[in-house]
């Protein structure tokens, strides 16, 4: 017998061992009631990671050894490998070949407790894996999990655990307390649970009450099941005064007794104390207190006091009421001192029980009527209500006494103030004025005076004040006498006198003014006191009339120039800023002005510039010569560097601006031939003159010859015969005027000239060819209508020589000769007039 036990546990390892290979996870025992359902979550591996071929779920298996095989009731099977149905009567396999082994039994039964197998075949591994299930007639009930202490207002969690879950079967805990829970289920491999979790804080009145919680079937509305245990609250002892008289209300020397009673205490209390007012009362730790003559003094709140191992523990306050007479009375003011103007609350204060009901209330001894409250308003306090209050105090008991008074001090600020001005009148601008400030009662006395004008305060007299050079816009002037409070006097009017301010000159039109347009120029102020002025107008500091106004009908540049406008009364005289008056005018007065001045030689350089008269500035110019013609010039200066003989002429420019032009007359510019240029012309000159002297000397003695040897011939034929002499005389050339675009080079200090003179002799009877004649050498070839002349040239050099385009100023030439000819003979003399030719080469 004693062999059995290990055997038959042989048996079943060897039963269950057809392979070690195998590994399963679930829950050993499943717990449930009739017609609830059981889920069972399985996992399961094997080594070689084959799946299972056949599942076979039996109850209550039983191993054949002699057939090597299993009986018992099959709940599942599958009848091709590989293929699980799923679901087979009561059962459902929610599992897989792989690793899932799930199953569901919906409705369970209580037969159906017992052992169940699940036999598995992979190949040529086989396994029978046992699962336990328990099944009963009715839901068990659920279990109550409590922490080791619970303590009064210590939050608590307790735990409702129910070994039961299935997805297709709910089921709701409930507890006995009306607090949140929460409410959680658990379907693994490990564990299958359905807990309800319940946080709170227990007061110490759930001491010895039952917490329960219930299992409900939400679908049908019905208890299950359910668990109830017993709470152990800890807490400190509750106490209860219990007093006689009940109402705790007794009068002055009669007894009062005070039992404290010990209403819960968890665990037993120890010891009893008593405390007035929360002060302990010595002597005093026994439940009951007793006191036998009460008086005022011990009126208060009483409590008692008692502690066990979770803590000490107050009871309720009782007030014990010690009802007495009224005390002496005293008055309080609210507030004193009193600015005048004010509220003021009297109230008066006496301590008695009951409360005084009815007052009496003095006036600096006198009772005033009316008056019966605690408490009276003067709504605004007058001078008149200052003096000492009392009153009287009655209750229930009796009156009381009258006790001290209060007075009531009325304070004010300074009355009646006025600034006084010191000065003689009237008052200049720039003068020192004197004021003071005086008042006719204050309380408390004044302190401090303040003025809303800044000056010099004395020390020794702070109720003046001295304004030193008064400005002329100075305001009224008001002061204040100062307390605690300040009040302000009517304000002061100075009244200072004082010369024209702000003078202007307001021109019309504003924009800009044009020569000729009509002008108005008008004289204001800002003020003047006093207000009687008179109005002066000067131009450049020259004064020009007198009036408020100025006009121009056509204004003119010349009336441009600084304008001030003087405005003067009785006190003095004020000008106004300058006022620059700008006339625009297109340019005028154009002319052209040479730099340098004096003479100007060639090869030097010369300026030329346009000046004019114009506003704005000429902006544009252009220049033009003698010949009108446009120089493409458009600056204000033509520079001529170098400058030439040809250079020579008149100029003239035009100026604008954008009101109009302008044009200057034309202005001669003279070159001057330079010292080199002279000494050249000259020394040609000189040469040009030797060859024509000699030319001429060789050709008037060839000549006379010829006329010589002529005469002799006509001498020889004729009897008649011609002579002539030739007298000098002086010319006086008449200057010709020189246009505005000629160009001369006379010089009247030096000029170099060659004159010549052609001697005319007009054809006669005795002119006639001489037959002699006409076969001679020197007459053939000759034109018959040929002028028999004589030339001869004077060459003259002044000492001093230079040119110049000029007109001479001297008429006289000295220079210039010409011939004469005074012809003799016979025969009748010619109508025409010998004359003289003459010609001036000049260079």
């Amino acid at each position: 017998m004693h062999l059995l036990g290990p055997l038959l546990l042989l048996l079943e390892y060897l039963a269950f061992s057809d392979s070690a290979s195998w590994t399963f996870e679930h829950p050993k025992t499943l717990y449930a009631w009739d017609g609830a359902c059981v889920w069972i979550p399985c996992r399961y591996s094997i080594v070689n990671r084959h799946s299972i071929d056949n599942l076979t779920v039996y109850h209550n298996y039983k191993y054949d050894n002699s057939t090597k095989s299993y009986s018992g009731t099959i709940l599942y099977k599958n009848l091709k490998i590989r293929d699980f149905p799923p679901r087979q009567g009561r059962v459902r396999f929610l599992g897989n070949s792989r690793y899932n082994c799930t199953l569901l039994i919906n409705p369970v039964k209580v037969n159906d407790s017992g052992q169940l197998g699940l036999r598995m075949t992979s190949k040529e591994d086989k396994w029978m894996e046992p699962i336990g299930l328990n099944i009963s007639e009715t839901a068990p009930p659920p279990r109550i999990e409590l922490p080791p202490e619970i303590r009064e207002l210590r939050d608590v969690t307790v735990t409702c655990l129910l070994n039961f879950a299935c997805f297709e079967y709910q089921v709701h805990l409930q507890w006995s307390l009306e607090e949140p829970a929460v409410t959680s289920t658990c379907l693994s491999t490990k564990t299958v649970s359905t807990q309800s979790t319940l946080t709170f804080q227990p007061q110490w009145t759930h001491h010895g009450k039952n917490l329960t919680c219930q299992l409900w079937d939400p679908t049908e509305q019905q208890l299950l099941s359910e668990e109830t245990v017993w709470l152990d609250v800890k807490h400190a002892p509750k106490l209860k005064i219990q007093v006689s008289p009940t109402e705790a209300t007794v009068t002055e020397g009669e007894s009062v007794t005070m039992t404290c009673q010990i209403v819960s205490s968890n665990p037993r209390h120890r010891g009893v104390s008593w405390l007035r007012d929360g002060a302990p009362l010595l002597a005093e730790e026994t439940p009951t207190l007793t006191l036998p003559q009460v008086t005022r003094k011990m009126s208060g709140q009483y409590q008692c006091k008692a502690h066990n191992d979770v803590g000490s523990e107050k009871s309720e306050a009782v007030d014990l009421q010690v009802h007495y007479a009224p005390e002496p009375s005293s008055v309080q003011i609210f507030s004193s001192p009193a600015k005048e103007g004010n509220k003021v609350e009297l109230t008066c204060i006496s301590l008695a029980n009951p409360p005084p009901t009815n007052y009496t209330w003095y006036y600096n001894g006198l009772e005033m009527p009316g008056k019966t409250d605690r408490t009276f308003q003067i709504p605004e306090v007058l001078l008149r209500h200052a003096g000492e209050y009392s009153c009287l105090a009655e209750n229930s008991l009796g009156p009381g006494d009258v006790g001290q008074g209060a007075d009531l001090e009325v304070q004010y600020p300074p009355k009646e103030v006025i600034t006084v001005i010191q000065n003689r009148t009237p008052i200049r601008e720039g003068d020192s004025v004197i004021l003071s400030c005086t008042y006719n009662s204050s309380n408390p006395r004044v302190t401090r005076y303040e003025w809303n004008h800044l000056g010099f305060q004395d020390q020794l007299l702070p109720a003046g004040l001295t304004i030193r050079k008064v400005a002329w816009d100075t305001g009224p002037v008001k002061c204040a006498a100062c307390n605690q409070w300040c009040l302000w006097s009517p304000p002061v009017n100075l009244d200072v006198q004082y010369a024209p301010k702000d003078v202007s000159v307001q021109v019309t039109p504003h924009n800009e003014i044009r020569s000729g347009n009509p002008v108005l120029l008008q004289c204001d102020f800002l003020s003047s006191r006093p207000t009687d002025v008179r109005f002066f107008w000067k131009k450049n500091g020259i004064l020009l009339e007198e009036g408020k106004k100025l006009s121009f009908d056509a204004i003119s540049p010349e009336d441009a120039g600084i304008y001030h406008c003087l405005v003067n009364n009785s006190i003095g005289q004020t000008s106004s800023k300058p006022w620059d008056l700008q006339v625009l005018y297109a340019p005028r007065s154009l002319r052209v002005s040479i730099s340098p001045k004096g003479r100007l030689v060639e090869g030097k350089k010369a300026v030329l510039t346009c000046e004019s008269d114009a506003n704005p500035p000429t902006s544009h110019y252009t220049w033009f010569d003698w010949n009108n013609q446009d120089l493409r010039h458009y600056d204000q200066t033509l520079r001529l560097d170098p400058v030439t003989l040809q250079h020579s002429g008149a100029y003239w420019c035009q100026g604008a601006n954008r009101l109009g032009r302008g044009q200057s007359p034309p202005t001669t510019l003279t070159v001057y031939y330079s010292s080199a240029t002279i000494s050249r012309r000259v020394a040609l000159g000189v040469g040009l003159c030797l060859a024509i002297f000699l030319l001429a000397t060789w050709g008037v003695k060839l000549q006379r010859s010829w006329k010589r040897i002529q005469r002799q011939q006509g001498l020889q034929e004729s009897s008649s015969g011609q002579s002539f002499f030739v007298r000098n005389v002086k010319a006086r050339r008449i200057p010709q005027a020189e246009g505005p675009h000629s160009l001369g080079c006379y010089n009247p200090v030096m000029e170099d000239a060659v004159s010549y003179a052609a001697l005319r002799f007009p054809l006669g009877e005795t002119d006639a060819p001489r037959p002699g004649d006409a076969g001679t050498s020197e007459t053939r070839g000759l034109s018959p209508n040929r002028d028999d002349t004589v030339t001869y040239s004077v060459v003259q050099k002044r000492q001093v020589g230079d040119y110049e385009n000029v007109t001479p100023e001297v008429l006289e030439d000295e220079g210039i000769h010409y011939s004469e000819l005074v012809r003799f003979g016979f025969g009748e003399p010619p109508l025409a007039q010998e004359g003289v030719e003459y010609v001036t080469l000049k260079h």
